[in-house]
């Protein structure tokens, strides 16, 4: 299954990071590709995003069910296709370092199935870790902006 893992660092408290990977609204948009979402209930959402995978360009769509909120250190979830067959998860955890420092990770596991998944499956084993590398560093970015903003009010 081709997969990823990035970890960052953070200048905010653990709860920051919650308050922000709590909320899809959030962190969907952050997506490379993203074209739009639509938040079904509080643990269903489709997600549409352009996917670059070398020689192949395609609109993906995809439905997120959120399996695990566990305040204030890990969100799970599965990603199913819906115009393409794939399947898979992720996750974003933190940890605390300290009162104002936290480790977020984030990860990504996706695999085409059918006949196009052979083709389509080596071109994921790349593309994988750098989308998940390109969200967690969004997903931080965002959250840092939000920290600074937060310390000039």
């Amino acid at each position: 299954m081709p997969s990823g893992t990035h970890t960052t660092e953070l200048n905010a408290p653990i709860e920051r990071i919650w308050e922000f990977v709590r909320d899809m609204n959030k962190w969907a948009p952050l997506v490379p590709g993203y074209i739009e979402h639509k938040i079904l209930n509080d643990k269903q959402s489709t997600w549409k995003f352009r996917a670059d995978l070398g020689v192949v360009h395609r609109k993906v769509s995809l439905k997120i069910d959120i399996t695990k909120w566990q305040k204030p250190t890990i969100v799970t979830f599965d990603l199913t296709g819906l115009n393409e067959k794939f399947s898979g998860n992720g996750y974003f955890e933190a940890e605390s370092l300290n009162a104002t420092k936290t480790k977020m990770t984030g990860n990504l596991d996706i695999t085409a199935k059918g006949i196009k998944g052979t083709v389509i499956n080596p071109a994921l084993t790349s593309y994988v870790p750098k989308i998940t590398e390109e969200l967690t560093e969004a997903v931080a970015g965002k959250i840092v902006e939000r920290e600074a903003i937060a310390e000039w009010e």
